[in-house]
């Protein structure tokens, strides 16, 4: 039985990604377990673990500061044992080495990078970005197996991580502009979009994840 716990820190959204992880595991061999917990010794122990996200940099950053021991478990299991590790939104934005969202925040510098304002060039393109974007593939990764070229994805944000080293970034997609749709090194690996709101396409994703061996 394989564990996957999604990290509880108050950012919401936790409900869906977990149904949409529990469907992508229907039909792979190994069971999974998918579970929601804020409590540090289960998410030592997890053999994955998922961090969502929804709202700002700054406010997610602290609310996962102030869950006592939670930050420790997570490099306990992802630095010390390898566990793979999937950040989703703002729960990938925290991964890279700080934010500039209501100023400058330190982040888990797992990605190395820092969120910035999208600033794109076409003037059509609005801010928030909302709705469905094609990826451009970078790089072959596992977690992109067996997608369609051009699969859509299901953004809502207003911020983006702008990588520090390219070989990080898999997936980028356009919105007035090339971005960082995707992000993967070593058994971290983190997604602008939200795959549980983006339909098969997003629910083969998750499938990836379940099953990639970093």
């Amino acid at each position: 039985m394989q564990t996957v716990t999604l990290i509880d820190y108050g950012s919401g959204n936790l409900r869906s990604a977990q149904k949409a992880l529990i469907a992508a595991a229907m039909g792979l061999g190994p069971s999974y377990e998918v579970s929601v917990s804020d409590d540090p010794e289960v998410i030592a122990r997890a053999d994955r673990l998922v961090l969502p996200g929804v709202g700002a940099f700054a406010a997610c950053m602290r609310a996962l500061e102030e869950r006592s021991g939670v930050i420790e478990a997570m490099i306990e299991a992802v630095k010390g044992r390898g566990v793979p590790f999937l950040g989703v939104c703002v729960g990938m934005q925290l991964l890279a080495d700080r934010g500039l969202e209501f100023g400058q925040t330190t982040g888990l510098g797992w990605i190395g990078g820092e969120v910035r304002l999208l600033a794109p060039t076409d003037p059509h393109c609005k801010i928030p970005h909302m709705g469905w974007n094609a990826l451009d593939t970078m790089r072959d990764h596992a977690l992109l197996a067996g997608l369609e070229p051009g699969a859509h994805m299901y953004f809502t944000h207003s911020y983006a991580l702008f990588a520090k080293d390219p070989s990080s970034v898999i997936a980028t997609t356009d919105h007035g502009g090339a971005m960082v749709a995707a992000v993967a090194k070593d058994t971290v690996a983190g997604m602008q979009f939200h795959p549980e709101k983006s339909q098969a396409a997003g629910l083969r994703l998750l499938a990836n994840f379940l099953e990639w061996r970093p």
